[in-house]
């Protein structure tokens, strides 16, 4: 764990994360909206121009795909998802350029999958080409690459994928933009006694119920990949507003202090950037369920896990994958790095330590999962 940063509040400069969905970039007919384009370009320009740090995570590549290529029907297979998101990512970046350049400023587009950021080297590459980027002053442009994505790996929308880019970056805020003024206690376009909430502090069971996913043609978050997105940046120190893009210089009016929409704190202790790659750059690949003791000296005692806590494996996993871990009642505990594979584990679940170099036929650790390698809820 690591001390708490401080949330930017009018100050001089701080590196900021900012997210434009695709309602807000496209027209109802799939085509982009370049009046909105530009907007945000001339915005966060003279953000950079007042000495932040600004990094753009854009989505928009298969709505603008579907434009330029007169496509409007549903539902479109993953061969068709890819083909126009290839179209689409070449549009958005040459525009994006051509905005920018208009402000004397230089652009790189990063283009990201799932399985990027679940390697531990080229997560640490993506890091590093990212601040790179900033010393370098050219604004970053990223976005999931869903040419070659793939569903089962998808960052699920780029809520969670700029979320993940706030950590690596350790960035100051995140902003959100959406076509709606907040997180509210149920759906306002279904029920108008829908209730803004303006702060956050934890994100618990009663935040979550009022959140719904998306069903557009376009976009593919909605309330429930924010919330997820909001977990991983408070969970890595980072702050987060979900707020209205189309609000006049929302952006700069939030740097400058001013609350617009809902903001999620960040945890007071918040994770290290090794265990946040740990907590949410990969996929778990299976889990095993704990006995009590197991439980208390994880949650308590801040031990790793042994062996001989273990009693039942799922999945089919190897040495290094990430697995998550269970109490009797399914209830996730955390998820952390195995040093055995699933077939081990059936092996020497139950047992201790000194028996495990007696069945397995390597040289072994004695913990399933190093306490430095396992992340605890």
């Amino acid at each position: 764990m690591a001390k708490q940063k401080t949330t930017p509040k009018s100050i001089s400069s701080c590196r900021v994360v900012v997210k434009v969905g695709t309602r807000l970039l496209t027209h109802a007919t799939g085509k982009l909206n370049l009046g909105y384009m530009e907007k945000v370009t001339r915005e966060l320009a003279d953000l950079s121009n007042q000495g932040h740090e600004v990094i753009l995570v854009s989505s928009g590549s298969i709505g603008a795909g579907r434009g330029r290529l007169n496509i409007d029907r549903n539902p479109l297979s993953i061969p068709e998802k890819q083909a126009i998101a290839a179209v689409g990512q070449g549009l958005l970046i040459q525009i994006y350029e051509k905005l920018f350049a208009e402000y004397g400023l230089i652009v790189g587009q990063i283009l990201l999958t799932r399985t990027d950021l679940m390697s531990r080297r080229r997560y640490i590459n993506a890091c590093n080409t990212v601040l790179t980027l900033l010393k370098l002053g050219v604004i970053p442009i990223i976005n999931e690459n869903d040419s070659v994505s793939v569903e089962e790996l998808k960052f699920g929308d780029n809520d969670r994928l700029s979320a993940l880019v706030a950590g690596l970056s350790d960035a100051n805020l995140l902003v959100i933009l959406t076509d709606i003024d907040g997180l509210y206690n149920c759906n306002p376009r279904k029920y108008p006694e829908a209730t803004l909430i303006p702060y956050v502090e934890k994100i618990d069971e009663k935040i979550k119920a009022g959140a719904e996913e998306s069903h557009d043609n376009l976009a593919t978050g909605g309330m429930v990949t924010k919330l997820q997105a909001a977990e991983i940046a408070t969970n890595s120190g980072v702050g987060m507003y979900i707020t209205n893009g189309y609000d006049p210089g929302v952006v700069t009016r939030l740097i400058n202090g001013e609350h617009i929409g809902t903001y999620f704190q960040p945890q007071e202790r918040y994770l290290s950037r090794r265990k946040r790659w740990i907590a949410y750059g990969q996929v778990a690949r299976g889990s095993v369920t704990i006995d009590k003791g197991a439980c208390n000296a994880l949650r308590f005692e801040n031990k790793s896990l042994l062996p001989v806590g273990v009693v039942d494996v799922e999945g089919s996993f190897a040495e290094g994958d990430l697995i998550t871990v269970k109490d009797s009642d399914g209830t996730e505990l955390g998820r952390g790095l195995t040093n055995f594979s699933s077939e081990e584990l059936i092996w020497i679940q139950k047992k201790s330590s000194p028996d495990i170099a007696n069945l397995i036929d390597r040289p072994v650790a004695e913990e399933v999962i190093h306490r430095d390698n396992m992340i605890i809820y």
